[in-house]
């Protein structure tokens, strides 16, 4: 990497140093690219310190199937993932594939979400998703600690969790093994395409690249239009809590609920339109823990040690918008709600594609044109 003045020169400079940015910078890395990574740090509104750590397809690609595709292909590429984090980062992130289970506390609830995974999987990319509708009973074989309130569940093999505290460090210092410069502190004001390149500058100076990846969350709505991008994204909150250590008695993850390697128990899946507000709301808490103690009811004997609020990066329609700047060539945008999730298939097959300038076909229907093709009467 060169340096001429304050300005330092990489082939690439990914905005945002999140699960988003850690796992694009690391597979272009890999592809033998110099990175710079901006971070703005921790004033951010990072949805990486928020996030439930679950690698999920069933239930993905209503509305979009091609979303259900790359969720499946990112979970298949996990196992891929989670051995480069260990064997080049020296980190086990603790990920397991033992399959999801959606519980249902009504029959209302359960038939919902039935007649919606029926729907899904009637879309024909989607006929290999394997998933079972269980009762009760069956549900309580397979998962014995469950409640009475529990009347049924929905389960995929497909569905699997990190430890998403250790796979945030994991990726940072895999990506510094292979020579990441990773600046903390350096928020972005400006990208200005200049001479075939692009120099990007903020009060801590100016850097300029080839390439340059926005992966900065809700921050990639003020970033995109400097490059002629669109990001059409706005902020929803999720509270999450975090019980004491207890000995394993849930070894698979739910959608809402799930026990992490360490023994806690975390307990999420809340949605609110609050804005940028990251105070964590009682009602809401109360209500996550209700239902909670309703599916488990060991639960309700242990101490709560952490809450916490986030703001979830969304879409207009709630899939990914990827894609590469027509009036700018060489910038790329990448932005989701699924870091965890899809971040195989960030740095196994997003990463290199941008790399040789062109994203990959699997992604097509993930643009922001989308959003603005013209309603037909």
């Amino acid at each position: 990497m060169t340096t001429r003045g304050n300005r330092s020169e990489g082939d690439v400079v990914v905005i945002g140093g999140g699960v988003v940015g850690g796992a694009i910078a690391l597979g272009l890395a890999r592809s033998g690219a110099r990175i710079i990574i901006l971070d703005e740090g921790d004033v951010a509104f990072r949805a990486s310190r928020g996030n439930f750590a679950l690698v999920w397809v069933q239930s993905k690609g209503f509305g979009m199937p091609e979303y259900a595709l790359w969720s499946r292909r990112s979970a298949d590429d996990w196992h891929g993932l989670a051995a480069i984090l260990r064997e080049e980062g020296g980190i086990d992130v603790a990920h397991s594939q033992p399959g999801g289970f959606m519980l249902c506390l009504s029959e209302a609830e359960l038939d919902k979400r039935v007649e919606m995974m029926r729907r899904l999987h009637n879309s024909q990319p989607l006929t290999d998703f394997p998933y079972e509708v269980l009762d009760h009973a069956e549900t309580k074989q397979r998962l014995p600690a469950i409640g009475k309130d529990v009347v049924g569940a929905l389960y995929s093999p497909l569905d699997g969790h990190v430890n998403s505290l250790k796979l945030f460090r994991a990726l940072r210092e895999t990506c510094q093994r292979r020579g990441v410069d990773y600046r903390p502190e350096s928020p972005v004001e400006s990208i200005v395409p200049r001479d075939g390149e692009f120099s990007i500058s903020g009060s801590w100076g100016e850097v300029r690249a080839g390439k340059v990846v926005l992966c900065a969350g809700l921050g990639n709505s003020r970033l995109a239009p400097m490059v002629g991008l669109d990001a059409p994204v706005k902020p929803s909150k999720g509270q999450i809590i975090v019980t004491e250590k207890t000995e394993p008695f849930l070894h698979n993850p739910m959608v809402t609920l799930r026990q992490t390697d360490e023994g806690g128990v975390m307990i999420g899946d809340s949605h609110e339109d609050r804005g940028f507000d990251t105070v964590v709301g009682r009602p809401i808490i109360s209500t996550m823990a209700d239902r909670a103690i309703r599916m488990f009811p060991r639960l309700a004997g242990l101490n709560v040690v952490r809450t916490w609020s986030a703001l979830r990066v969304m879409s207009p329609d709630g899939f990914p918008i990827y894609g590469q700047s027509e009036s700018h060539p060489g910038a790329f945008l990448v932005t989701c709600h699924s870091g965890v999730t899809l971040a195989a298939s960030h740095a196994l097959t997003l990463a290199p594609a941008i790399l040789a300038g062109e994203l990959p076909a699997a992604v097509a229907r993930f643009t922001a044109r989308r959003f603005h093709v013209p309603a037909h009467a």
